[in-house]
């Protein structure tokens, strides 16, 4: 085309240059001063967009296309900038990417590779006299014929590409010691496998390879967890590491097996679930017996190299295994357990039914609460704690590669059929439907005759649309149960949801009873069009179809209108997930950069940088996460247990007890040693029993300190950002009755992290002294004086002659509410020296000094209105609640300082959610457990488990 394509900077360089030389010209030519300074001014103008073109207040320079020019700085700053996109972070060799698929055959710690990729990416070896034979078969084979080899390296650095070569033959002789070969990738190398976002360390994990036919990576579907991947078309990364240390390294750090315990909240993230789980169940239940054939063959599939036991029943073919049998092959022989099952918790059995005695499966089923992935204090948590990682993962492999050849011959499906309501059933659910209806039309008709018992601090349609809402929510429940109790224990669903394979009754409930209320925002569908939801109902429709309630189920299918109500609450659920996860990302990158010096000294200290201490003792106890029991050193409770199921011999003595316990826990942390002499004392071990504890805990304690050189800061920040995601965005009200709006959620988490001056809604709970806490009338009388009066909350009318005098009448009946007298406005208004008062029975009148125009007297008015006759400022609203036989003040707004003046409140117990006003009032130290309160209530949803020892040193960071 002819038309030279410049650089950006080049073409800004032409322009400085170009106008340089005009104003030379100009200057030469003595033109007038005022031209001069306008391309003195466009000089400036070019050289200042040379380095920025971002500046706030002068136009971007442009290319003729419109698109702006990216000059120095555009190329340094932000995430596509130098330093983000091309240091910290840039594309690398030897990866690869494509798209994953399950295989339950392979091991845990593989990764199922395809051979196209196998024979791209490659692996640097060195040719020596042990394998020099198989490195000159690995040449003949060539680049294009697995395994083979894509380069040769002479010593001198010359590099053949074996891509040309004919003769590989004849180069394959001339191969010697010392050469350079790059082989493609074989079964059993060490790679590293990743899948974005990579939000804690287990999103990237060393895996061993298995070169595999097909085109996408093969992963075991219980090592899904850690990298939260599901097979619905997700990809992920695989890097192959070129020297001996790095594949070293990986070997040592990265390992899925060392990952099995999650850093989070010390428990096993890695485990059985979905069909593993259920088989488990099938497989341990006590009707399951197994021919001596089935026994065998399955030990064999978990690789058992022992002996194999005596049959524990007989049928009619002769002696044969029972299921718990071949389960207890796996086990150590010297472990002991007990627990309680998903299975016995949801079918309302005995507690504790699960018990292993000396490595033998003696009762109950092997469900989730044993075996499954993210279930802390389990078997599997159990094993990989006491006897390893290595024995936790082999006991892990064993168990699932055996269960899924059980349930594959077993047989487990899930049909239309499994849903069957009986018709009985059916109209039982429709009845109770329509029951609650009628209760719903009782409750209109109550609030328009003004009858509707109010509850505390709402108005009347608050309080009926609580009331409904929650009956709303009892019809759903009961409906669900309804259909829930028609399906018997045999139901595959059932099995599913009962023993936490997958779903849940509410599932169940959905798929065979109804759907129930569908929601936005947290409210029932209201408006849409004026006064109704949709076009197809009348306005002020009172039914609660018309605001979306959807009384069919996912068996029968939705009616339209249901259908499309449905759809507008499965849309808001979407649009949220989008928003929360860019919020959660970009907050968890902020507490990294915050927290990524942070790390743990040998001194057993937490600095930072320059040497100044975050923490003394990290967590308080210097206990690792990712080796504890649930967040324990040791779950002395478990371990007492274990022992009492083998101990034999007189019961020791209290003295006995406690010199054990004094010799073996002086270095405990005072809550373990308390602990675990308290439950010696309960226990009935005999002395050689509690002897014993006292070793096993302290070595456990010992095994489970955290190491030198830890990076804690990063670990905390992964572990408070990962949760963030699975958060809710949205801001949901107390179980629909709401006293008070709380933010709760990511907004929350994010706005305690962030240290925000002035929480969204701030709340205090103030608890009253001896005197007033009893009593109902005194509890009244000091809300009223904390809860903020100001003169527009009193009066009726204001009248503004526009430059004379501002008239204000006031209501008796709200004098009344507030408890307050005319004395008192007259005392708050007395200060302002703009104006005069008289007062006439309840109308005030206030006459100016001095004359004024409108826009005064109007600023004059809203002062007034807005002057705090009595009650502490800032404090909008007040709640009386009940808690424990003693009456308690919530409020919706916060004024630390003010309310601790207030008369008849207990100083030692008013609390707030504001911990910047915690630290101008009680200090730094104060504040800072309050932050600590406040991020574990945020994160206390089951599921969002963070440990308290993170939660700690973030907030002694803070």
């Amino acid at each position: 085309t002819g038309i030279r394509s410049e650089d950006d900077l080049t073409h800004k360089m032409v322009d400085i240059i170009r106008v340089n030389q005009r104003l030379k010209e100009s200057k030469e030519a003595g033109t007038p001063p005022l031209i001069v300074q306008d391309l003195v001014d466009l000089l400036q103008y070019h050289a200042t967009t040379y380095f920025d073109n971002e500046v706030s207040g002068i136009p971007q320079a442009h290319h003729r296309s419109g698109r702006p020019l990216k000059t120095l700085t555009q190329r340094l700053k932000g995430k596509e900038g130098r330093f983000r996109g091309s240091l910290s972070g840039k594309r690398v060799d030897f990866s690869s990417r494509t798209v994953i698929s399950p295989d339950p055959n392979l091991d845990l710690s593989e990764v199922g590779v395809p051979e196209q990729i196998a024979m791209k990416l490659t692996i640097p070896e060195i040719v020596t006299e042990w394998n020099i034979d198989r490195m000159r078969q690995l040449v003949i084979n060539g680049p294009h014929k697995f395994p083979g080899v894509n380069y040769i390296v002479r010593p001198d650095g010359v590099k053949i590409r074996l891509d040309f070569v004919e003769y590989r033959s004849i180069i394959a002789e001339t191969l010697e010691i010392g050469y350079l070969i790059e082989r493609h990738l074989a079964n059993g190398d060490i790679v590293m496998f990743n899948r974005q976002p990579s939000l804690h360390q287990m999103s990237i994990m060393a895996h061993y390879v298995r070169v595999l036919p097909g085109r996408t990576f093969r992963l075991h579907p219980s090592v899904c967890p850690p990298y939260n991947a599901d097979f619905d078309g997700d990809e992920m990364n695989l890097h192959v590491p070129q020297s001996e240390e790095a594949r070293a390294e990986a070997i040592l750090l990265m390992r899925v097996q060392d990952q099995l315990i999650s850093p989070r909240y010390g428990g096993p993230i890695i485990g059985a679930l979905r069909d593993f789980v259920t088989g488990a169940y099938l497989l341990t239940k006590d009707d399951t017996v197994l021919s001596v054939q089935e026994f065998s063959n399955l030990a064999m599939l978990g690789a058992y190299s022992g002996q194999l036991p005596k049959p524990g029943t007989k049928t009619k073919d002769g002696p044969a295994y029972t299921g718990k049998q071949l389960f207890s092959l796996f086990l150590p022989k010297d472990f002991n357990y007990v627990i309680t099952s998903k299975w016995s918790k949801g079918t309302n059995g005995a507690p504790k039914d699960v018990v292993i005695k000396q490595g033998e499966l003696i009762s109950g089923v092997i469900d989730k609460a044993s075996i499954g992935a993210e279930e802390p204090e389990s078997v599997l948590h159990r094993i990989t704690k006491d006897y390893g990682n290595a024995a936790g993962k082999s006991f892990l492999n064993s168990i699932l590669i055996m269960v899924k050849q059980y349930i594959t011959h077993y047989g487990f499906s899930y049909g239309y059929s499994e849903l069957e309501v009986p018709e009985k059933e059916k109209q039982q659910i429709l009845d109770d439907i329509q029951e609650t209806y009628d209760v719903i039309s009782d409750l209109t008709s109550q609030y328009e005759k003004g009858t509707l018992k109010l509850t505390r601090g709402m108005k009347p349609e608050e309080a009926l649309e609580a009331y409904i809402v929650n009956e709303l929510g009892k019809a759903r429940d009961k409906a669900g149960n309804t259909a829930d109790k028609s399906l018997d224990q045999t139901n595959a669903g059932r099995i599913m949801a009962t023993t936490g394979a997958r779903g849940s009754s509410l599932n169940i409930g959905q798929m065979a009873g109804a759907l129930g209320q569908q929601s936005r925002r947290g409210n029932r569908l209201h408006s849409g069009y004026h006064n109704r939801a949709l076009t197809h109902y009348q306005e002020n429709d009172k039914n609660p179809d018309a605001k979306g309630f959807v009384k069919s189920n996912y068996r029968e299918g939705l009616s339209t209108l249901e259908f499309y109500f449905h759809a507008m609450g499965g849309r808001e659920g979407l649009v949220d997930t989008a928003v929360r996860t860019q919020q959660s990302g970009y907050m968890q990158r902020r507490l990294i950069n915050a927290l990524e010096h942070i790390r743990l000294e040998y001194d057993g200290t937490v600095r930072d940088p320059h040497g100044h201490i975050v923490q003394f003792l990290y967590g308080e106890d210097g206990i690792d996460v990712a080796k504890s029991d649930h967040g324990e050193a040791f779950n002395v409770t478990r371990l007492i247990e274990s022992q009492t199921l083998i101990d034999s011999g007189k019961k020791a003595t209290k003295d006995e007890i406690e010199e054990v316990s004094k010799k073996y826990t002086k270095t405990f942390n005072p809550r373990l040693k308390q602990l675990v002499t308290e439950g010696l004392l309960d226990s009935k071990l005999s002395k050689e029993g509690v002897t014993l504890v006292g070793k096993k805990g302290l070595l456990l304690y010992n095994q489970a300190q955290v190491e030198p050189g830890q990076a804690v800061g990063i670990v905390t920040a992964q572990s408070i950002g990962e949760p963030g995601t699975q958060m809710t965005l949205r801001t949901f009200h107390f179980a629909g009755i709401k006293e008070r709006n709380v933010t709760l959620g990511l907004p929350r988490l994010i706005e305690l992290v962030d240290a925000r001056k002035k929480p969204v809604t701030p709340t205090m709970d103030i608890y009253l002294d001896e005197e007033s806490k009893n009593s109902r009338e005194k509890a009244i009388e000091v809300a009223r004086n904390v809860l903020q009066t100001k003169i527009s909350d009193l009066i009726e009318d204001s009248e503004t002659d526009y430059n004379t005098e501002i008239r204000l009448i006031f209501s008796p009946k709200k004098l009344k509410n507030r408890g307050c007298g005319i004395g008192e406005i007259e005392t708050a208004l007395q200060s302002n020296k703009k104006f005069k008062m008289e007062i006439v029975g309840e109308l005030i009148t206030l006459k100016l000094v001095e004359e004024s125009d409108a826009p005064t007297v109007i600023a004059i008015r809203n002062k007034v209105l807005n002057s705090t006759v009595k009650g502490v400022p800032d404090i909008a609203r007040v709640t009386l609640v009940q808690k424990d036989d003693e009456w308690v003040i919530q409020t919706t707004g916060s004024n630390m300082a003010k309310v601790l003046e207030v008369k008849g409140i207990d100083r030692k117990n008013v609390r707030t959610n504001n911990v910047f006003e915690i630290a101008g009032t009680l200090g730094i130290e104060a504040s800072r457990n309050a932050l600590i309160a406040e991020l574990n209530h945020t994160l206390g949803d089951p599921g969002l488990e963070v440990d308290n020892r993170y939660i700690m040193l973030v907030s002694d960071l803070m």
